[in-house]
């Protein structure tokens, strides 16, 4: 009997690379977002821009914010981390070329292309920890009491974007260039890059950088900002998608339809938002800051208060609590008819230059009208409690800028007596800090003129205790503020010493 034995037929050969399954590439993208996160620089940059954090915010808009400035408080942060990540993302692509073992991962189930995906995907869990950071921080700042106005989701969105662009931007240059030095040199490339377009006066250019922190000297209502926030955020989402899905395509994946389509959709995307965001301020945003300048009237949400009404931007209202007991507080050391004349309080800002720009206001002319500004605390707080008690005594702030004479002692003695450290603010109030000789009393609108008598008298006043002050200044309170009243008359009256000091205005 005849045995046969049949030979199966070989496989045929594989002639396509092996594809990266799912549980694969997210195996490895655990193991390298460990590995990234844990790495000296990311981990210094980390704790650097916490530390930061914590101990700006504690005292930021000194707890006074207003939303659409906390959002973009929340940007420049998280450049250190990204540049770290930069870093140490292409150092972590280059692990195998520092070690050899390029040609040992070829053979694995792995291709080189799911390798990077893993890599970008420990990008973007370091770009999610940024964004855990950015929201903590912005919602400290929301949680505080005197908290007013609408922070921008775009706005937030830039510092957890700026770290993906730069992380993804490691990884890309890993797949260009294999040298470990090419990734330091870049970093100071782009160094010198923000310090170029941070300094120039095209708002294009400028967009061009992931963070475009505008400093604001004054602080305007949320739809007066004018800020492409919306397109600058597509514009880095894209920007980053690019350089992600690039990064892709050179590691072999170029025969994936998925990461071909991205690439054009990501350019698309890049494209779009920096058209976008190069068209400056809308004609609408426009129209709306030289009405809020101009004619705040037709925008204001007026509330009452006792004897005082007060007119504000309707993200403002709930401020005017705060700026009641300012008021109440000069009120109470006011004499004659002054406690319970009426008094209207109008925010003022001059928001027809943008963020760019401040200057001061021209004084309202009508009777019993004070100007407040959008900023509130600090100094702030002092500043305009002059500025009430300079209406109360002259009638108008117009007069009240007008004032060169012994006035101004009560005008400074009614806003600083109720004060919990008067000679303090009084330094505050002064622009050269001082609480002695001559100076200028900063203020929203026209500035006071203090002469040396002047202040060397207010100093002996605020010595007294502050019961004798105010009866002496209550009984005497025609003669105070009688108009032309000399700086040695009011010390007679008040029952002081006459000053030493120079009383000629400036």
């Amino acid at each position: 009997m005849t045995t046969t034995t049949t030979t199966a037929p070989a496989p045929p050969p594989v002639t396509t690379p092996p594809g990266a399954s799912g549980a694969a590439v997210s195996a490895l993208a655990r193991f390298e977002t460990r590995r990234l996160l844990t790495r000296v620089p990311v981990v210094v940059a980390f704790a650097v821009y916490v530390a930061w954090t914590v101990w700006r915010t504690r005292v930021s808009f000194d707890g006074f914010p207003a939303l659409q400035d906390a959002d973009r408080a929340t940007q420049d942060g998280p450049l250190l981390v990204g540049l770290a990540v930069l870093l140490s993302a292409n150092h972590a692509v280059l692990r195998s070329r520092r070690h050899d073992t390029e040609r040992h991962l070829d053979v694995l189930v792995l291709p080189r292309w799911g390798r990077t995906v893993a890599h970008l995907l420990s990008v973007v869990a370091a770009a999610l920890l940024v964004a855990v950071c950015v929201g903590g921080q912005f919602a400290w700042e929301a949680l505080k009491p005197g908290a007013v106005g609408h922070g921008s989701p775009a706005e937030l969105l830039v510092g957890p974007l700026s770290v993906l662009l730069l992380g993804g931007l490691g990884v890309l240059l890993a797949r260009l260039v294999t040298a470990p030095f090419a990734a330091p040199l870049l970093i100071v490339l782009l160094l010198f890059l923000a310090t170029f377009l941070g300094f120039s006066d095209d708002d294009w250019t400028r967009w061009l950088m992931p963070s475009v922190g505008t400093y604001s000297a004054v602080t305007l209502p949320s739809d007066l900002i004018g800020r492409p926030a919306a397109w600058h955020a597509l514009y880095l989402g894209g920007f980053a998608l690019t350089l992600m899905a690039a990064s892709v395509l050179l590691s072999g994946g170029a025969r994936l339809r998925t990461a071909q389509a991205a690439v054009a959709g990501a350019v698309a995307l890049t494209l779009a938002g920096a058209v976008g965001q190069s068209r400056g301020v809308p004609e609408t945003v426009t129209e709306a800051r030289v009405r809020a300048s101009v004619t705040p009237e037709k925008v204001h949400t007026c509330v009452e208060r006792d004897a005082t009404t007060y007119c504000v931007f309707p993200e403002w209202e709930q401020r005017t609590g705060d700026w009641a007991r300012t008021v109440d507080d000069v009120r109470a050391l006011a004499g004659g008819d002054a406690q319970d004349r009426p008094l209207v309080v109008r925010q003022r800002v001059e928001a027809r230059y943008g963020l760019d720009a401040d200057s001061t206001l021209a004084s309202l002319t009508r009777p019993g009208e004070v100007t407040v500004g959008t900023a509130w605390g600090g100094n702030r707080v002092p500043e305009f409690a002059v500025s009430v008690a300079g209406v109360l005594v002259t009638g108008s702030e117009a007069r009240t800028g007008e004032m060169c004479d012994g006035r101004t002692v009560t005008v400074m003695w009614l806003a600083l007596a109720g004060r919990p450290d008067p000679v303090a603010d009084l330094r505050r109030v002064r622009i050269d800090d001082s609480d002695t000789g001559s100076a200028i009393v900063v203020s929203r609108t026209e500035p006071l003129q203090m002469t040396s008598a002047q202040t060397e008298l207010l100093r002996e006043l605020l010595e007294l205790p502050r019961d004798e002050a105010a009866a002496k200044v209550k009984a005497g309170w025609a003669e105070l503020t009688a108009p032309k009243v000399t700086t040695d008359r009011v010390a007679r009256v008040l029952g002081l010493e006459k000053p030493e000091g120079e009383d000629g205005c400036l």
